[in-house]
């Protein structure tokens, strides 16, 4: 899938009191028999992302005591600051209250290669408790068990809120099967854990915005520093055993130019501060966790206790 790059906010028009990152980074050590997905979804993470920021550890039997990063923290996606923006690229929904307080953050499940999640700006135009599925009929066409309808309950793929979107056909809802958060499985509704869109089906009403966007690569301030994120998306974000379209990745050397234009557009006048390693290093990992990118700031020289004598 090509992605839609957005022009950022440069350094010198930036607000230096407001962050352009949401959350923190966490840390825990595997207890028991716990697997990552055990872990991940108390902490509103897909246990995909986990993956991906702890390279190696075995998904479902991960070795007590192993330590975890969690990667909780995020570089909120260019665009507006306003709605809801869904980033498929991170498989992942920010949401921006209207009173100004920090916004939401929460892991998504989206479209299948042959059924992909449609980006574009949109609006959630009404919404629904315990809602009924009537099943389109290009789904029973896939799976002709299906019903025309299937109603509220625990075979219900909806869950119990769904946001119906100006998108024809397109939701944003519950699920029965949260183990898909963080990966490709639906037939392009944007997927949720059932506690995660019942918190934001509260505060969210009809006539909010919605914007989705693809944007592997994310940059922003922090304070006085620039933080790069980047995602490649990995073959386990597919669902296992699912025969379709097995598009490759892309590799570091073609996301570097990208990210190179990112962080400049980024950095503005502060592009002399830029560590270019540390983006190729983040470009080569591709952790989905935000690395600092920037160079400490050079001194003062009010404050420094130099002063120019040269009159």
């Amino acid at each position: 899938m090509s992605f839609m790059f957005v022009a950022a906010i440069p350094a010198e028009a930036r607000n230096p009191a407001q962050s352009d990152l949401v959350g923190a980074i966490g840390h825990y050590r595997v207890k028991g028999t716990e697997t990552l997905f055990e872990v991940a979804r108390p902490r509103a993470l897909a246990f995909t992302e986990i993956m991906s920021a702890n390279p190696g550890v075995d998904p479902w039997v991960p070795a007590a005591d192993t330590h975890l990063l969690l990667p909780s923290r995020h570089v909120l996606p260019q665009g507006p600051r306003t709605g809801v923006i869904i980033n498929v690229a991170e498989l992942r929904l920010y949401y921006f209250p209207e009173d100004g307080s920090g916004p939401l953050s929460f892991p998504i499940g989206i479209g299948r290669y042959n059924w992909t999640t449609p980006l574009g700006t949109t609006q959630i135009v009404r919404k629904a408790r315990n809602p009924s599925w009537y099943v389109p009929k290009s789904i029973r066409e896939e799976d002709p068990t299906l019903p025309p309808v299937v109603p509220p309950g625990p075979d219900n793929p909806l869950g119990r809120h769904a946001l119906y979107l100006g998108m024809p056909g397109y939701l944003i809802h519950g699920t029965n099967k949260p183990w898909g958060i963080g990966m490709r499985v639906t037939h392009g509704c944007i997927r949720m854990y059932p506690e995660n869109v019942a918190r934001l089906y509260e505060v969210v009403q009809p006539g909010v915005p919605v914007e989705i966007v693809n944007q592997p690569i994310k940059a922003g301030w922090d304070g006085q520093h620039i933080y790069l994120e980047v995602h490649r998306e990995p073959s386990y974000a597919r669902e296992i055993g699912e025969d379709g379209e097995v598009l490759r990745e892309a590799a570091p050397a073609q996301l570097y130019p990208t990210a190179a234009k990112v962080v400049q557009d980024v950095a503005g006048t502060e592009i002399g501060r830029i560590d270019w390693s540390r983006v190729q290093a983040a470009v080569r990992d591709a952790s989905g966790v935000p690395v600092r990118v920037s160079l400490e700031p050079a001194p003062d020289v009010a404050d420094s206790g130099v002063f120019d004598t040269a009159r």
